[in-house]
């Protein structure tokens, strides 16, 4: 008994470190485009317009629920009073659950390797980054663990309770994501071979299992799951489309998971990034000692060598589970590196089996503490890659986890806009139009959600007078010339327009995506005007006289 509150009080605090490396400076990186599309789509169900699933974009409907709770707490009531913390306090949330849910296992995983898995679970860099990610991945993991664990527990209690729990975290999977779908595929055959080696060992067969359970709790789960989709896909009987819109989404992710060009990467993408990953001159970032820890767990668990006290039913699972992710993974082309977060969790509780491993391995004091000094300096490093990850490198692409992510330049996209449109007169009414083939201009919505008078646009045809403030792809800039200096306006009528940005007149967005700037010369002049002097250019005319 003592053991059990030593190991609970040692996962209390990994869920703590879990929390001070999710929790701060939340606004620090940049939005992406996929976490301002959620927020801008969350924006409808804030201000009363409802949300209605959409069978092709966005995903399933938790999130936005979800979301509701932070958005009330804090008396946000629209879009423009949403902050950064608002929207990304839902997955660290739930990335933080994740490291407490371990607790269910205590008794089938052991306790050292629940600890174990706590803390890899609360420092995994990947695990961190993505728990700061305004987007699905990280509910869907906690959804699925949860099923996994719950269903655990009901496999040793058989009580509805745990039947409904288990349920209702499948529900939850199925509102969450489309790809729960994989996850599904590997629990089941994970159980079907956990199964078969059972009746293989002569503990009982399928029937004998299935016998053992009565069938009221199967309806019980079966329910749970339905009903708690059923509310989500019908936004709460709003929609009742919405809910044959979930089964019909299939046919749109099927092909894009093999026809998207876009985002499709090897078979080893996800395992290269794990191992080792470095981009350039930057830092070296590597997983690998979570990997390599999984890999002894799982030829342990398949051997039964030099486990604790565990169950054999459960650890078998997992090692089926985990690897029948894996599999289905790399070999879907369709790859984002947010995506592995499902086996990397898989490989995080078979890791920590692991170290519990080769540390009963050690034949004496010396080689454990060995072993011991080892895992601890390895921890010590994915501690700092989930830091520098975090809070160094946010938003460079030598991070192997940011991917087509905007730069930290669109803050100083941003404030050069805002810093026109307040003018002297504080005027925040003037009008922005930007201008981006094909609706690439995100995150900008989100930076300008307060702002009524921004007009967005895919290219200059639907813009009939230009505003006094431009942004614009420089796909569109012979367009904005011509637009300038067109002919059919008195030239006592036309307005001159200078760059916003200074050389080489563009920043940018995302890389390889630059955005030009331009403002008009009469709000040019009236802003220089009304500008204060820089300090710093007062000292440094003053030094060369």
């Amino acid at each position: 008994m003592k053991s059990s509150v030593k190991c609970c009080v040692l996962i209390l605090a990994a869920t703590i470190v879990a929390v001070v490396l999710r929790l701060p400076q939340t606004a620090r990186r940049p939005m992406h485009g996929d976490e301002a599309v959620h927020a801008d789509k969350f924006a409808d169900l804030l201000e009363g317009r409802g949300y209605r699933y959409d069978p092709y974009e966005y995903h399933g409907p938790t999130l936005n629920y979800f979301t509701l709770v932070p958005a009330w707490l804090g008396s946000v009531e629209t879009y423009a009073e949403m902050t950064e913390f608002t929207v990304r306090v839902v997955p660290i949330f739930f990335g933080v659950v994740l490291v407490v849910l371990v607790i269910l296992l205590l008794d089938g995983l052991g306790r050292g390797a629940c600890v174990c898995a706590a803390v890899l679970t609360a420092i995994s860099p990947a695990m961190v980054f993505y728990s700061r990610y305004y987007i699905q991945e990280i509910l869907l993991v906690c959804f699925t663990f949860g099923a996994i664990a719950f269903g655990y527990r009901f496999t040793q209690r058989k009580n509805a309770v745990w039947a409904i729990l288990t349920g209702g975290c499948l529900g939850l999977m199925h509102a969450t994501k489309e790809t729960c779908i994989v996850a599904f595929g590997a629990m089941l055959a994970a159980l079907w071979i956990t199964l078969f080696m059972r009746q293989r060992e002569g503990r009982g067969g399928f029937a004998d299992d299935i016998r053992r359970v009565k069938p009221l709790y199967f309806v019980a789960m079966i329910a749970a799951g339905a009903v708690v989709s059923i509310l989500f896909y019908s936004s709460f009987s709003k929609n009742p489309a919405g809910i044959l819109d979930s089964v019909r989404t299939y046919g749109t992710y099927f092909d894009r998971a093999g026809n998207n060009q876009i985002h499709e990467h090897p078979w080893h993408y996800y395992i290269k990034m794990l191992l080792y990953w470095r981009y350039g001159k930057g830092p070296v970032w590597s997983e690998a000692i979570i990997v390599v820890l999984a890999l002894v767990g799982i030829v342990a668990v398949l051997l039964r060598k030099s486990l604790p006290a565990v169950n054999i039913d459960l650890l078998r699972f997992i090692v089926f589970y985990t690897l029948g992710m894996v599999v289905l993974y790399s070999g879907i082309r369709y790859k984002t590196p947010w995506c592995m977060l499902g086996f990397l969790h898989g490989m995080i509780l078979l890791a920590g089996v692991g170290a519990v491993v080769l540390v009963r391995l050690a034949p004496n004091v010396l080689p454990r503490l060995i072993v011991l000094c080892a895992l601890l300096e390895f921890s010590g490093h994915l501690l700092w890659q989930a830091y520098a990850a975090n809070y160094k490198y946010e938003a460079d692409s030598r991070n192997p986890y940011v991917y087509a992510h905007p730069t930290p330049e669109v803050f100083e996209i941003v404030r050069r806009v805002e810093e026109y449109r307040r003018g002297p007169a504080g005027d925040p009414d003037i009008a922005v139009d930007v201008v981006c083939p094909g609706d690439d201009y995100w995150p900008l919505p989100w930076y300008f959600r307060a702002s009524s008078n921004v007009r967005w646009a895919n290219n200059l045809d639907d813009v009939t007078v230009l505003a006094p403030l431009i942004l614009a792809s420089p796909s569109v800039e012979a367009d904005l010339t011509d637009k300038f200096y067109d002919e059919r306006i008195p030239f006592e009528q036309r307005q001159m327009y200078l760059y916003l940005f200074e050389k080489p007149y563009y920043l940018w967005l995302r890389p390889q995506v630059e955005l030009m700037g331009f403002v008009r010369k009469d709000l040019w002049e009236a802003h220089e005007a009304g500008r204060l002097p820089d300090p710093n250019e007062l000292i440094k005319k003053a030094s060369d006289k």
